[in-house]
């Protein structure tokens, strides 16, 4: 089981909103496995290290140094926290405060130190598709959950939902062989399914009213292909749980979830892409960083996409956005996409963080502009 908690909103304002003299920010490949997890411990350990061979570099004074290496080491010795993880692993940590995410997509391992955190490799996990709910469908039985990011999959209660197909046909059974006008045989059977079907969908109605999370079915044919037929949801993911749900736990029902998110993701990003194509004739469309930059210092972007694994040294200017390019990061230069996207997310715009052959232009960043430039 993955053990996941996605900074909010507001957390991720606060991390942005951050300064200080010394900021430093973790990010590890982790393991579900606790029998694996003691190599992620090490590499923890590792770059603890080199921090603090940084901050001794940059000349911050060993009583702010002292603090955070305690934090850290502190967490490297709990057992309790490490038996719970998911695949990577992001700590950000001052004199003051640790704060820890536990993340679904998979990271490299990196250290930076600055006067603020460097968060582009959280961007990824924030950026995408982590809230759905799941239609477990079956003739005998149906139910509805909710799966999170960061909490165990609840079941969802929907008021008038029928039982099962029989209760809901008002049967004992929809096999019956014996007919009664058209509801007789297979062909009355599939008439009773997709009334089921109907029934269903028109309770889910009111309950994923005004919700634009992932709608994923589980089930088997025909149930499956009937309640595609009939469903008002436009929220109904392409792909779905092709296994019976019966017997399958909460926990089993999120995990199989996981694969159709991620392929709604994948969609998500291409269809930006095309839109991002289709926006370049009218001045809407940059791939220039500089030109993001400026962009997204007045508030101009409406979706950034940036490379997740890129890094580009240098500064942006608070007010005019101009761009100082360095050869080398140091703790004055964490990232100039770290900067830019910080600035798009507290302006409202929508970061999309991918890898680079997802990045329109296939460069470190690329920017949907709200007008043109």
């Amino acid at each position: 089981m993955l053990y996941v908690d996605i900074p909010t909103k507001a957390q991720i304002d606060k991390l942005i909103a951050a300064r200080g003299d010394a900021l430093v920010s973790f990010f590890i490949p982790t393991t579900p496995e606790t029998q694996h997890i003691g190599q992620a411990r090490t590499t923890l350990g590792n770059l603890l290290k080199e921090a603090e061979a940084q901050l001794e570099a940059a000349g911050t004074a060993k009583r702010t140094i002292w603090p955070i290496s305690e934090q850290v080491n502190d967490l490297i010795d709990d057992d309790d926290f490490w038996n719970k993880q998911a695949n990577s692993l992001a700590i950000f940590v001052s004199p003051d405060r640790l704060r820890t995410f536990r993340l679904p997509n998979r990271l490299g391992e990196m250290v930076q130190v600055g006067d603020r955190y460097f968060l582009k490799p959280l961007l990824r996990a924030v950026s995408g598709q982590n809230h759905a709910f799941v239609l477990a469908l079956a003739e005998n039985e149906v139910r509805l959950l909710e799966v999170f990011a960061d909490l165990p999959p609840q079941e969802v209660r929907v008021p008038d939902m029928p039982k099962d197909a029989a209760s809901a046909a008002g049967t004992a059974s929809v096999n019956s062989r014996s007919y009664s006008g058209r509801i007789g045989g297979g062909e009355g059977q599939n008439t009773l399914l997709r009334a089921y079907c109907r029934k269903i969908d028109e309770a889910l109605r009111p309950v994923l009213a005004g919700r634009d999370e992932p709608l994923i079915l589980a089930a088997t044919d025909p149930l499956l292909s009937m309640f595609r037929s009939v469903t008002t949801h436009d929220t109904l993911a392409e792909d779905a749980i092709k296994t019976s749900p019966v017997n399958m736990s909460l926990s089993q029902l999120a995990e199989e979830a996981r694969p159709v998110l991620d392929a709604e993701q994948a969609k998500t990003v291409a269809a930006l892409n095309e839109r991002f194509s289709a926006l370049q004739g009218e001045g809407r469309a940059l791939t220039d960083v500089a030109d993001v930059a400026k962009a997204a210092t007045f508030g101009a972007v409406e979706t950034l996409f940036v490379d997740i694994d890129g890094v580009v040294p240098g500064t942006v200017d608070e007010t005019t956005g101009a761009v100082t390019f360095d050869k080398e990061s140091t703790a004055e230069n964490l990232g100039v996409i770290d900067e830019i996207a910080a600035r798009v997310l507290v302006a409202g715009g929508k970061v999309v963080a991918v890898r680079q052959d997802e990045v329109p232009g296939k460069g470190a960043v690329a920017a949907i502009l709200r007008y043109a430039a």
